[in-house]
């Protein structure tokens, strides 16, 4: 069993996302939502993440439609995981995000009710689910 630490984002537009998680268990929690402008975040907020966690991996969620075929922002999460190696050196896995955001507002809304549903808390979530999900895939 592998006991290393990842990061998830959840690319978005206008907010990104972020959990971690341990492989060993298989499981994540929320971190972050970082404000974003047009698919570019704070990139000194990304690097304080990076440096506070020191993962040895980070999955980036991969926004596809439901027939598996890439969108417009698919491109630009492939930019945002190219961007995270080349600036920062880490190692980046993509991974197929699709309702990811549906099954995370269903989470938040069981345990919350539609207060739990604000749109940070949404995107964070929905990098828990990306990253539980790309570690059932690795059979973590």
């Amino acid at each position: 069993m592998k006991s290393r630490t990842i990061i998830a984002f959840d690319f978005g537009t206008r907010s990104i996302g972020a959990a971690i998680g341990q492989e060993i268990t298989g499981t994540a929690r929320p971190l972050a939502s970082l404000k974003a402008q047009d698919g570019t975040p704070d990139w000194q907020k990304v690097e304080k993440l990076l440096r506070e966690w020191q993962p040895d991996l980070v999955v980036v969620g991969l926004p596809l439609n439901m027939d598996g075929t890439e969108q417009p922002v698919t491109a630009q999460a492939r930019k945002f995981a190219n961007r995270l190696h080349g600036r920062f050196g880490v190692q980046v896995a993509l991974h197929d995000e699709r309702l990811s955001t549906v099954e995370a507002k269903s989470h938040l809304f069981d345990t919350g009710g539609f207060r739990a549903l604000d749109k940070g808390s949404v995107d964070a979530a929905s990098a828990v689910v990306i990253l539980e999900s790309w570690f059932d895939q690795q059979g973590a």
